[in-house]
């Protein structure tokens, strides 16, 4: 009997990430129990460790951990705000269309840090987040991702409309996401361009 657990558990730990899904129900469940957060615009914090399993080959937190830790805390973000709950109203999904991120220094083996969450802005298909690593130990920022959150089957107008119970103002775009947006334009059109499509061809 305990060969056959043995050898189920190596098929599905081989087969799955089985900690990413682990710890992703965990992070939905436990955001319920924290109480909604009625500002949609309102920075969330998540806080974390660098742990042995973090590091790579310089002994410093993986680049790839850090857009894993985002995927961890836009979750709870987006369970906490009420923006899973209103987009399921409309069918809809939010799958990541883009994202880019900053390295300004390395988190190392104990690091605590803090991972802050907000909305910045948003058009007719996307919300734009921004992410920030954080060190506890002197605040400084570690690390800052940019995130384009886009909006299957619905729009961000209407999620926040259902959300809100009002006309929620849309922040004005700040100049750096400005300039990644028209790169992100430039590059889908660059791409279409390569293989024949015309510009408004998705």
């Amino acid at each position: 009997m305990l060969l056959w657990v043995l050898s189920g558990s190596l098929v599905l730990f081989s087969s799955i990430d089985v900690w990413y899904f682990l710890r992703g129900s965990w992070i939905v469940i436990k955001s319920w129990f924290q109480g909604p957060v009625q500002d949609i615009l309102a920075e969330q914090v998540v806080h974390g460790r660098v742990l042995l399993h973090d590091l790579d080959y310089m002994c410093h937190m993986n680049n790839a951990r850090y857009l894993r830790e985002c995927d961890f805390a836009r979750f709870a973000h987006c369970t906490r705000n009420g923006l899973f709950r209103a987009a399921r109203a409309f069918n809809a999904t939010m799958v990541v269309g883009a994202s880019t991120i900053r390295y300004r220094r390395s988190l190392v083996l104990g690091e605590a840090f803090e991972l802050r969450t907000r909305i910045v802005s948003w058009d007719e298909k996307s919300f734009y987040l921004e992410q920030r690593f954080v060190s506890k130990s002197d605040g400084f920022i570690s690390a800052v991702m940019l995130c384009r959150q886009n909006v299957i089957r619905s729009s961000p107008e209407k999620i926040l409309d259902l959300l809100c119970k009002r006309k929620v103002e849309c922040p004005d775009i700040p100049e750096d996401l400005q300039h990644w947006i028209r790169f992100i334009s430039a590059s889908s059109q660059a791409l279409r361009a390569e293989i024949g499509l015309d510009e408004k061809t998705k």
